[in-house]
């Protein structure tokens, strides 16, 4: 699944294709894909409106337009595709946005997972889904003692089932939770709550660093993610243990492990996060 980095790529690809275009026409091959209306009612609510700039809240794509939000979701492998003139949809398209221009932008889905639903700008952040999210890593208001305390309330939770958790802190998953315990040298079953403030900011300061960094490689690339240029990230080419196991560490020389951990794969070092 797409995590923070691949949208926040996927949103600046975007942004200076689609900013300023009018949406002529909306044509919806699956209607699985559009939420809270029905499709001809959505589709009639977006012909005319512009698309001012594209915006990212966690994982959610939050297209701004004249009156109010288009709120997509990627989910597994949900796909943006610009298109300066226009083309026949290819298979697994199932939305197509047309513009006063010329140009299309086709949203493509193989497992028909992601969504696209509109708020106005007055319920954008205080309905769901976005209401449910927590602050980001970057937002100035998450601190050592902030993170702190909501960790401290999670008695026996392991770390890194508590990265995870978005009503706690937005915008880690699997990939950038092992690589940010492994540069803070914390074991991913660490109970949370016994995390020191002093580790705490470690981990903070780690998962910044680590997001920073996949946004600047374009995100990662596991199985089938590309950006709407049809690139794949790089960030996977520097990861120290996610998908490393059996691979030597990069500071000790011995093999990463994996285990499960909350259902998900887990990989880390076993020398270096005692």
């Amino acid at each position: 699944m797409p995590e923070l980095p691949e949208v926040e790529t996927v949103c600046r690809r975007l942004r200076p294709f689609v900013s300023g275009k009018t949406i002529q026409d909306v044509n919806v091959r699956d209607a699985k894909i559009i939420r809270g209306h029905e499709a001809d009612v959505w589709v009639q609510q977006l012909i005319g409106e512009t698309m001012v700039d594209v915006e990212r809240r966690g994982k959610f794509i939050l297209f701004k337009l004249t009156n109010g939000y288009l709120v997509s979701h990627l989910r597994m492998e949900g796909k943006f595709f610009p298109h300066s003139e226009a083309v026949d949809p290819v298979k697994h398209t199932h939305v197509v946005f047309t513009f006063t221009d010329g140009t299309s932008l086709h949203y493509n889905d193989v497992r028909k997972f992601g969504t696209m639903e509109l708020r106005t700008n007055d319920e954008l952040f205080v309905t769901p889904p976005l209401s449910l999210l927590a602050l980001e890593p970057f937002d100035p208001e998450v601190t050592a003692e902030t993170l702190h305390a909501r960790l401290n309330r999670m008695n026996v939770r392991a770390i890194k089932t508590a990265l995870l958790d978005q009503s706690i802190f937005v915008g880690l998953g699997n990939i950038y939770v092992d690589e940010t315990l492994f540069r803070a040298r914390i074991h991913p079953t660490r109970p949370a709550a016994s995390l020191s403030l002093t580790e705490v900011e470690t981990v903070r300061q780690e998962a910044v660093a680590v997001l920073l960094e996949a946004i600047e490689r374009g995100g990662s690339t596991i199985r089938s993610y590309t950006n709407p240029d049809g690139a794949a990230g790089t960030f996977q080419e520097t990861l120290y243990v996610y998908g490393q196991t059996g691979e030597p560490c990069h500071n000790c020389g011995r093999p990463i492990e994996k285990m499960k951990l909350g259902g998900r794969g887990t990989h880390y070092c076993p020398h270096c996060q005692q």
